[in-house]
């Protein structure tokens, strides 16, 4: 077991690198499992759930290899039953389920774990597939899923669910016919995915709109694919609002500022001045930090993945902030643990009302997921004294050399065994 430990104070100055996209290059990997023959795909963080996400892929039969950020696979012969204990830890292992179905005409699979965030159900995944001709039967914690071929049909999604639009898109593109997804979500990854398909061979357009056309190949598979994977959105958010906290004063390169153009605009009511480059963006925080509301929603709006780390900045700001959170009902589990610093927060539903004080103070907190956990990291930057921060674990799953980063900053932060080794 290992813990963070911060000693708060220090504005974070200098440039910082932003990694691929964890929630792109996850998807990508399950994508290849359409294809045969050699994938390579660049720009890969090294970090867990990649790491995890290459455990399900080898179970299935696939040859990875990840090496200084180069993700090589060769995809031949698979299986369509993935590893249990795998999937059970990531959430994002239920993207095999499309391609594997697709392909091979069968899939068994673990109902997927992940971060405990809230009601995330795969009832949209499932249903929609149904639809495309899978039939599918749940028992004792599997899901078992057998088409002769997919048919291709028009899909209304009930909500613009980002895992199931990846989902329907990967099965979609070996179906039979057209598939056309309205309501569709917009995230700058699932048009990642639909260059890396398209690239592979597929025939889809419309990602990054309402609605998305998939043209089912009559192929029995695709081929392979070179690839760079978009800059990692989140990463970036993160990385901006632990300078503005610290009133610091750093650089972020390979970063897309169109990603996060709302996050942007809330810095600046916050109080941070920004200056925005092609693939760049420079952060000069302000004395005095602003309140600001917010309002999680799917993209392009604010999101959730970047509400508690901005939670944690409003915590200092010169008066009261608004934050409401629409995607998944249990998102304010770092709540708690930002009161033990000393941020006065009251909850009131799906809202949190968020009084600035005038300063937070070191405290032994736990992250809870992997979110909540970076928004303790910008807490502990900022606050008076020496945080602890245990369920590192949960940090690890999305942040490429979160520690090295941040102490390339400035930062005081060192990752240490619970018994201080």
């Amino acid at each position: 077991m290992q813990k963070l430990i911060i000693e708060g104070g220090y504005p974070l100055t200098g440039t910082i690198r932003i990694s691929g996209a964890k929630n792109a290059v996850l998807k990508l990997m399950a994508a290849a499992l359409l294809g045969k023959g050699k994938f390579v795909i660049r720009d890969v963080p090294a970090i867990k759930d990649v790491y995890t996400m290459i455990g399900v892929l080898t179970a299935l039969g696939v040859k990875a290899e990840l090496t200084d950020s180069v993700l090589t696979l060769e995809v031949d012969q698979i299986t369509g039953e993935a590893p249990t204990d795998l999937v059970q830890e990531m959430r994002a292992s239920i993207q095999v389920m499309g391609p594997l179905l697709a392909r091979l005409g069968w899939v068994k699979i673990a109902k997927p774990g992940g971060c405990a965030i809230g009601d995330r159900p795969i009832d949209l995944h499932l249903r929609n597939l149904e639809r495309l001709g899978a039939v599918i039967e749940e028992e004792h914690g599997f899901i078992t899923a057998r088409c002769s071929r997919l048919i291709g049909q028009e899909i209304s999604l009930d909500f613009p669910s980002v895992g199931a639009t990846e989902n329907l898109m990967m099965a979609a593109t070996l179906a039979k016919g057209k598939t056309v997804i309205y309501n569709a979500a917009r995230e700058p990854e699932i048009v990642d995915i639909q260059n890396f398909l398209n690239q592979m061979g597929a025939k889809i357009y419309g990602a990054g709109t309402s609605v998305i056309v998939i043209e089912g190949i009559d192929e029995k598979h695709l081929g392979g694919a070179e690839y760079t994977v978009i800059p990692d959105r989140i990463e970036a958010g993160t990385y901006l609002l632990a300078a503005a906290i610290t009133r610091g004063n750093i650089t972020l390169e390979n970063v897309n500022p169109q990603h996060i153009q709302v996050l942007l605009s809330k810095l600046t009511e916050t109080n941070s001045r920004l200056s925005i480059g092609l693939n760049k963006i420079t952060l000069e925080s302000g004395r005095i930090i602003q309140p600001a509301n917010i309002i999680t929603l799917p993209y392009p709006g604010f999101a959730t993945d970047l509400q508690p780390q901005f939670m944690s900045l409003v915590t200092l700001a010169n008066g009261s902030s608004v934050i409401k959170e629409t995607v998944y009902s249990r998102r304010f589990g770092h709540v708690e643990e930002l009161r033990r610093m000393g941020a006065d927060i009251q909850l009131d539903t799906n809202s949190a009302i968020v009084r600035g004080v005038k300063q937070l103070s070191g405290a032994a907190v736990r992250a809870m997921d992997l979110r909540a956990g970076a928004a303790l990291v910008i807490a502990g930057l900022a606050a008076h004294g020496t945080t602890e921060i245990t369920g590192v674990e949960h940090i690890m799953r999305g942040y490429e050399r979160l520690v090295e980063k941040l102490q390339g900053v400035g930062a005081k932060i060192n990752l240490v065994s619970e018994e201080g080794n």
